[in-house]
């Protein structure tokens, strides 16, 4: 099992134009070299709330990540709108190199902007496996629903990906932390930068946190990278094991 190198992307993302953010992001990644590249929430769009105009409903933006993390021989990440039957969710794909790919839909539906009334909340908590990793992956306001996330000792890393506005940033930062210490992993939170198309502003706000709660991200360029290392996180689990002593439940 290797340690393994994050990129994500401080993405002004265009409002509803896919092949623009497509562009964009591949101009982004010419020069960087990751294991994965993360990718913010609903990537190809932004946040908007009226899927039938965006939605994919021909797996327009998963096609073009299995090309790019073909191209790019790396793990691609991110969100998009999408189209299945008569139902839209929010979901986030995890991409390998060879096109093998998983997807979480998002769970918590973000009641405040009325995504609960034009998307369909997933059910399923998905871990990937990469290189020897546990990754769970998780979007946005999932953030806020720390039992969702809680490890039961079956992963190591967590991706959040978001579009976490100006006014509410100081949560957004405040939680990341939080959920790295309360489940010694890894948590690489990715936000979206920029004004959307609904006025909202997003500041550069991403980072890597280590298990202690530590920042161990670096930004350059919009790019903000981290260098994960396994033999460090089991060290300070061995150390400190308190996830044994955590209560057993449930989630219906």
């Amino acid at each position: 099992m290797k340690d393994l190198k994050i990129a994500g992307l401080h993405l002004d993302i265009i409002w509803k134009n896919k092949l623009k953010n497509y562009n964009k992001i591949e101009e982004s990644f010419k020069s960087c070299k990751a294991d994965i590249i993360v990718l913010p929430e609903m990537f190809s769009t932004g946040f908007y709330m009226e899927p039938a105009e965006i939605a994919d409903r021909n797996e327009e933006s998963l096609e073009w990540m299995k090309k790019f993390a073909k191209e790019k021989n790396t793990a691609i990440c991110g969100s998009a709108s999408i189209c299945e039957g008569e139902k839209f969710f929010n979901r986030f794909y995890f991409v390998e190199p060879t096109g093998k790919y998983a997807y979480y839909d998002k769970r918590h539906l973000f009641s405040y902007s009325g995504e609960n009334k034009k998307y369909s909340a997933g059910k399923d908590r998905v871990i990937v496996n990469y290189k020897g990793w546990r990754i769970l992956l998780q979007v946005c306001y999932d953030l806020r629903f720390p039992v969702f996330s809680r490890n039961k000792q079956d992963y190591d890393l967590i991706f959040f990906v978001a579009n976490w506005p100006k006014s509410r940033i100081e949560a957004w930062q405040t939680l990341l932390k939080a959920r790295a210490i309360e489940n010694q992993a890894y948590v690489f939170g990715l936000n979206r930068i920029g004004i959307d198309g609904n006025k909202l502003e997003y500041p550069e706000s991403s980072y890597c946190h280590f298990a202690d709660g530590s920042v161990i991200s670096n930004t350059e360029n919009k790019i903000v990278t981290a260098h994960l290392e396994i033999e460090k996180l089991q060290e300070f689990r061995s150390k400190f094991p308190f996830l044994s002593d955590g209560d057993a439940f449930l989630i219906k």
